[in-house]
């Protein structure tokens, strides 16, 4: 089967997201769809002994009413801040210089689009996941909306397989899905525990953290799979 992840570019994602990227046949960053103020786009949360605390791109205009492609980060030294909110963050990480180094890299793209995209680049590169096939939505020239888009990108792809995450079973159109012939799978994350210092782990933070403590075997506490929508659909009632 061919799998195909659709995603919004994101700043440094947390663990789970890599699961998903790693269950990828085809790729797709979604990138010509409008911002969501409040998402996960242009934020991501890090843990310190007191508990998390965002790290936020400020945009310009807020990023009202523009695709993610057309977001530009507003003035100032956001950067630097965020640098050292990293740095204060894992202070005590064995290697916090890979994820700084990490971090360095994506901070030097100009295009705030740019920057987002090689937030997943280059966790992924680091942690050894190879996405067979990358496409930006953009260049696919499929309109439409909501859920009929989606699949007409993953049948545009030669896509068999749907992975994707937990927020699409409140729009998806599960069987039209599968009477087009394409399965729809949700990614059960596994939230493996890591050595992450003072207070409560939690895995809900930015993939920096489990690089800067675990380091070359980071990937070794991805566990990527899924769950075919019916069976996450009974556990999700179930748990309701």
């Amino acid at each position: 089967m061919t799998a195909v992840v659709i995603s919004q570019p994101m700043l440094f994602p947390w663990p789970g997201f890599f699961e998903q990227v790693m269950l990828a046949d085809v790729y797709v960053d979604l990138d010509d769809v409008q911002f969501s103020k409040g998402s996960f786009t242009n934020r991501i949360q890090l843990k310190f002994a007191e508990g998390r605390r965002w790290m936020t791109v400020p945009l310009a205009g807020k990023g009202s009413f523009q695709v993610i492609a057309d977001l530009q980060a507003a003035d100032g030294d956001w950067r630097i801040q965020h640098r050292e909110m990293v740095r204060e963050s894992l202070q005590d990480a064995p290697y916090l210089a890979d994820a700084l180094a990490i971090m360095d890299e994506a901070y030097a793209q100009e295009r705030l689009c740019d920057l987002l995209i090689a937030s997943i680049d280059l966790p992924a590169a680091y942690l050894g996941i190879r996405i067979p096939r990358r496409v930006g939505s953009h260049d696919l020239g499929i309109g439409g909306q909501s859920w009929s888009r989606v699949l007409d990108m993953v049948r545009h792809l030669r896509g068999d397989r749907y992975v994707t995450a937990h927020g699409a079973a409140r729009y998806l159109d599960h069987p039209a899905f599968e009477a087009a012939g394409v399965a729809v799978d949700y990614v059960d994350y596994s939230c493996t525990p890591w050595p992450q210092g003072p207070g409560d782990f939690t895995p809900y933070v930015s993939i920096l953290d489990l690089i800067a403590r675990t380091g070359p075997q980071a990937v070794g506490y991805l566990k990527p799979r899924t769950l075919p929508w019916r069976a996450f659909l009974d556990r999700t009632e179930a748990s309701a």
